[in-house]
C-alpha cells in the first residue's frame, strides 16, 4: 500500500523537478546526500558530446520565480460540465474546451497529455501597453520562503513579490508570465510536435530569446511574417507597419517537416499514352561541371549540348537507359533552335505532393479585417478585439499536423483555432481534435460583447465553437465528423484558506467531513487526469454490492464513503467473475475510508489470488 499526498508541494524548488530527471538518467552523478557531481557528469558525457563553456543567457527579475512556478503543482481542481457534456452532439466528442487560468490547466494536463500534442498555437498578450496585460498571481509567499524555494537572495525575493503584487506590465513581468507556460507546453508536445506563437515587435525580441531557452536554439524553425493590414497611422516615424510575426519552434527540429499548399499537377498530361502515366517536360541540365557529350536526334540529326556553365544531370549510361524506357523521347520534328529531345518528369516520381511553406503570409485572406468580417458574420457584431483569420489557422494546422492529430491552444480567445480545426476536418475528411483553454476574463461593460450577453471571454469562445459548428453543418450537410466539444473548468479547492491559516506547503485536500456528489465528481475528474487518463476517456460507474466505485483507464477509484467488508467481498467476486473487469490499480480517498478498512483492503489485494492473476496495487491518497 502506498500513501501519498495529492499535489504535494513539499520539497519543490525552482530546480527540483529537473534534478530529479537528471537523477533518473545519471544516478551515479549524485552523492549520498543527493548533491549533483558536476565534474563526474562532465566525464560521463565527454565521450559522446562536445562541452562548450560559452553560452548566452537571458536574465530578468522574476526568472527564478518563473522556474519555481513551472514546478509547483496546481492549486485548483478540475470539474466537468456534466449537463453540456451529456448533450448528444457532445457525449462522444474528443474535442475539449477548458475554462480557467491556462497555467493551472497546463499543470493539470501534464501527466495525461505529455508527448501527446502534435501542434500548439497561441496568441498571447502582446504587452502593447494598451492590450490590458498585467501580471496577476494569487500565490502568497514571504520573502524568506520565496528566497529559499526560488534559489534567490532576500532582496531579489522582495522585488519579485513587489512586482507580482502591483500587477506590473514590464518586460520582466511578461517573461515571468510566459516562461512557465511555455515550459510545460513543451512537455506536452510530441517528439515531432511544433508550437506557433503570434507576436509583434513589443515582445518579439524577448520571446525569441525565451523560446531559445525553453525549446533550444537548435529547434528554432522560422519566423513567419503575416500581413495584418494595409494602412496604419504611425505619424511619429512615418513607418506604415503592416505585419506581425508567427514564431515557430519544434520540440525536435530533426523530426518535423512543414507542408505548404498541395502542388498543382494540372500541367501533367500523357499525350503519347506513356505507360508510366502523366508527365511534364523537365530541364535536363544542371549548373555544374560534368557530362558535356552531344545528344543526337535520330530523326532530325540535331546535335544538342548543354548551355555554357551547365551539364547534363544524367550520365551517358542513364541516358541510354532512359531512351529505352521512354523517359527521354526524341522529337520527330522541331524548330532549328529548339532542343531535339524531351526529358520527362513523371507525376509518380514526385515523392512529396506538397509545396514548401512560404514564410510570407501576405495574401489578403490573412488580414485582420478578414477575421473581423468572419466574426461579424457569426455573431452579428465585432465582439473580440484581435481575432485571427480562419484561413491563417487552417494553413498552420494543415502544415504541421496529420489527419488524427491533437491541437492545443491555451490562449483560445475568440475560438478561431477550434473553428479552423473543424473546418479543415470537414474539407479533407480528417479527424483532428482540439483542446482550447480560455480564462473567464470579464468583458468591458461598455463593450459590444457585454451588450450582446457575453459577460466573459470564455463565453465568446464557447459560442464561437458552437456557431462555427452550426455553420459547417449547414455548408457540409454530408459531413459526419466531430463537431461537438466537452467542457471542463478549474475550480477552487473545496475549502478557502484564510490568510492567517495559509501554508505554502499545504498539499492535502481540506479535511471536510461531508462531500457532495458534485465534489466527489470533481475529485474523480482531477485524479483520473493526474493519473494519466485523457479528459475524454470514458468513466464507468461500478456497483460493488451497493457501493459505487469508478473505473477509468484500468484504475478503480474508491472515493465515496462507507466502503466496508461486504463491498470488499463484492469487489473480489467481480474480479473473479466479470471477464471485462480488469483494473490494475485501486485508488482510495483516504478521508472516506477508515485506516482499519484500508489495511483490510490492502491485505485482501496482497494475499488473494484472483482467477485472472491480475496484479493490483493500492494507493491511499489524501
Amino acid at each position: 500500500m502506498i500513501t501519498e499526498k495529492f499535489f504535494n508541494a513539499e520539497n519543490i524548488t525552482a530546480t527540483s523537478s529537473q534534478l530529479s530527471q537528471l537523477k533518473q538518467l545519471f544516478p551515479n552523478c549524485f552523492n549520498a546526500n543527493g548533491e549533483f557531481l558536476l565534474e563526474k557528469f562532465q566525464a560521463e558525457i565527454t565521450l559522446q558530446a562536445e562541452i562548450s563553456k560559452e553560452f548566452y543567457a537571458m536574465n530578468w527579475l522574476g526568472k527564478s520565480y518563473a522556474k519555481l512556478l513551472r514546478n509547483l503543482p496546481p492549486e485548483t481542481l478540475l470539474s466537468e460540465d456534466i449537463e453540456h457534456n451529456k448533450q448528444p452532439e457532445n457525449a462522444d466528442s474528443q474535442n475539449v474546451l477548458i475554462c480557467g487560468d491556462n497555467l493551472e490547466v497546463l499543470k493539470h494536463l501534464k501527466n495525461a497529455y505529455c508527448n501527446s500534442v502534435k501542434m500548439i498555437y497561441i496568441d498571447p498578450p502582446y504587452n502593447t501597453g494598451s492590450d490590458g496585460f498585467v501580471y496577476q498571481d494569487d500565490r502568497k509567499f514571504t520573502p524568506e520562503q520565496l528566497a529559499k524555494l526560488g534559489g534567490m537572495d532576500i532582496d531579489e525575493a522582495k522585488r519579485v513579490l513587489e512586482f507580482t503584487a502591483k500587477k506590473s506590465n514590464s518586460h520582466s513581468a511578461w517573461l515571468t508570465f510566459m516562461y512557465p507556460r511555455l515550459y510545460i507546453a513543451r512537455e506536452l508536445l510530441k517528439d515531432d510536435g511544433m508550437i506557433f506563437i503570434s507576436i509583434d515587435d513589443n515582445e518579439g525580441a524577448q520571446l525569441k530569446l525565451l523560446c531559445d531557452e525553453v525549446f533550444g536554439e537548435s529547434n528554432f524553425v522560422t519566423e513567419l511574417i503575416r500581413k495584418t493590414k494595409s494602412v496604419t497611422n504611425v505619424e511619429k516615424t512615418g513607418i506604415n507597419i503592416q505585419h506581425e510575426y508567427v514564431l515557430c519552434y519544434a520540440k525536435n527540429k530533426e523530426n518535423i517537416y512543414l507542408k505548404g499548399d498541395e502542388k498543382d499537377f494540372s500541367l501533367y498530361k500523357n499525350p503519347d499514352n506513356d505507360p508510366n502515366g502523366d508527365w511534364i517536360s523537365n530541364d535536363p541540365t544542371a549548373p555544374r561541371d560534368g557530362d558535356q557529350y552531344a545528344i543526337i536526334n535520330p530523326y532530325t540529326g540535331k546535335e544538342d549540348f548543354p548551355p555554357k556553365g551547365r551539364a547534363w544531370f544524367f550520365s551517358k549510361e542513364n541516358f541510354d537507359l532512359w531512351v529505352a524506357s521512354g523517359k527521354i523521347k526524341f522529337k520527330e520534328t522541331h524548330p532549328e533552335k529548339e532542343r531535339g529531345f524531351i526529358l520527362k518528369r513523371y507525376k509518380y516520381e514526385i515523392k512529396n505532393s506538397d509545396e514548401m511553406l512560404d514564410s510570407l503570409f501576405i495574401d489578403n485572406l490573412y488580414l485582420n479585417q478578414v477575421a473581423t468580417k468572419e466574426q461579424v458574420k457569426l455573431f452579428g457584431d465585432k465582439l473580440f478585439p484581435s481575432p485571427k483569420p480562419v484561413d491563417l489557422m487552417k494553413k498552420l494546422v494543415k502544415s504541421a499536423t496529420e489527419e488524427n492529430s491533437l491541437i492545443l491552444d491555451f490562449f483560445a480567445g475568440s475560438g478561431t483555432t477550434a473553428h479552423a480545426v473543424m473546418q479543415l476536418n470537414a474539407e479533407d475528411g480528417g479527424n483532428r481534435r482540439f483542446i482550447m483553454v480560455q480564462l473567464p476574463e470579464k468583458t468591458d461593460k461598455e463593450s459590444e460583447a457585454f451588450n450582446a450577453g457575453y459577460s466573459t471571454i470564455f463565453d465568446i469562445t464557447k459560442a464561437r465553437i458552437e456557431k462555427s459548428a452550426v455553420k459547417i453543418r449547414e455548408e457540409n450537410p454530408n459531413v459526419s465528423g466531430d463537431l461537438g466539444f466537452k467542457i471542463y473548468q478549474t475550480t477552487e479547492n473545496f475549502k478557502a484558506v484564510r490568510d492567517d491559516e495559509f501554508n505554502p506547503y499545504q498539499a492535502e485536500l481540506p479535511n471536510l467531513t461531508i462531500f457532495t456528489e458534485s465534489q466527489i465528481q470533481t475529485l474523480l475528474t482531477t485524479w483520473r487526469v493526474y493519473d494519466g487518463a485523457k479528459l475524454t476517456e470514458p468513466v464507468q460507474a461500478v456497483d460493488l454490492g451497493g457501493y459505487t466505485a469508478y473505473l477509468c483507464n484500468k484504475r478503480l477509484y474508491l472515493l465515496n464513503e462507507y466502503f466496508n467488508s461486504q463491498h470488499l467481498f463484492a469487489f473480489i467476486q467481480k474480479l473473479d467473475n466479470d471477464v471485462a473487469f480488469n483494473p490494475n490499480r485501486v485508488i482510495v480517498f483516504g478521508t472516506h475510508m477508515e485506516s482499519a478498512m484500508q489495511q483490510e483492503l490492502n491485505q485482501a489485494l496482497a494475499s488473494y489470488s484472483n482467477r485472472k492473476n491480475i496484479s493490483l496495487s493500492l494507493i491511499v491518497r489524501n
